[in-house]
């Protein structure tokens, strides 16, 4: 059976690099090119993160906790904030933040956008979908690898390949949010007179908003779990410190990495749940009629 196999082989790993090679011989300059406005959002936000005082921090997590999760959850916040400047990685922690800010950031600024057009039209959802199904579906590792050849190492391409990682949830949510918006809202958005603009802006939309903000919450989660798988390929914060803790076999520092981690997903977490039930039609209690007001102002 194996001489079978060996006999019918399809050499598709010397393709697979065979194009990989093309791309990094051809294409290179643009693909370095591509670095710029991410290596400058990241330098922005981590010389922010490092310009604020670590009790304002805190204090951002305790309010932004206590005002969309409830007063236990800022609390929790707060306290693992402190917890993980107590134990000595305060840097490594805002460094993770600067990435997962930015990788977000990226993933809202091109899955959005992206989820808007699947979502209004069938034909453009048909074609993004396989390949929304091979980015979800690769493992995670299987990024790093073109990653590194088309982009190099460091923090940046582990930005990079956090964002491919981690925008496909965002893109689906918007997409599903649009569609299941009721057709009676459309309907009536266009008895107020209103053009595609203002039906999406002012219906669509608000009426999507949890949906998005479901699929903003997953691609956050995603993003620290990739913030994570970089640190392979060089990239600073949190992650780097659990690959140097497992490289020396020195279960403390792996395990004050990984405790750390664990504390920013939580606190994150939380406070996007609080987001999204914020966002949810019935929480704010607005009135179709109060979504269609603008529209009718502006006819």
């Amino acid at each position: 059976m194996n001489s079978w196999f060996e006999n019918v082989r399809i050499p598709l790993d010397k393709w697979i690099q065979a194009g990989i090679d093309w791309l990094v011989a051809e294409w290179r300059p643009a693909f370095q090119a591509l670095r710029w406005p991410i290596a400058e959002a990241l330098n922005w936000i981590q010389a922010f993160l490092g310009w604020v005082p670590p009790w304002a921090v805190c204090l951002f997590f305790l309010i932004a906790g206590w005002r969309l999760a409830g007063l236990r959850h800022g609390i929790f916040s707060a306290a693992s904030f402190l917890l993980i400047g107590a134990m000595g990685l305060w840097q490594e922690a805002m460094t993770s933040i600067a990435i997962l800010l930015t990788a977000v950031s990226f993933c809202i600024i091109i899955g959005v956008p992206l989820g808007i057009a699947a979502g209004r039209s069938n034909t453009f959802w048909a074609g993004l979908q396989p390949v929304l199904d091979v980015m979800q579906t690769t493992p995670s590792f299987v990024y790093l690898v073109p990653v590194v050849m088309l982009f190099g190492i460091g923090t940046v391409p582990g930005v990079i390949a956090t964002i491919i990682f981690a925008m496909p949830p965002i893109i689906r949510l918007t997409n599903l949010g649009l569609r299941q918006v009721p057709v009676e809202a459309i309907e009536a958005g266009e008895a107020f007179g209103a053009t595609e603009w203002q039906a999406l802006m002012h219906v669509r939309m608000p009426l999507a908003l949890p949906s998005i903000m479901a699929g903003l919450n997953q691609t956050l989660l995603m993003a620290l779990v990739m913030s994570v798988i970089i640190s392979m390929i060089g990239a600073e914060g949190l992650g780097l410190t659990v690959l140097r803790g497992i490289g020396a076999l020195d279960v403390g520092l792996a395990g004050t990495g990984g405790l750390a981690i664990v504390l920013i997903a939580i606190s994150l977490d939380r406070i996007a749940q609080g987001v999204v039930r914020r966002s949810s039609p019935d929480s704010r209690s607005v009135s179709l009629v109060k979504q269609l007001r603008p529209i009718r102002t502006a006819a």
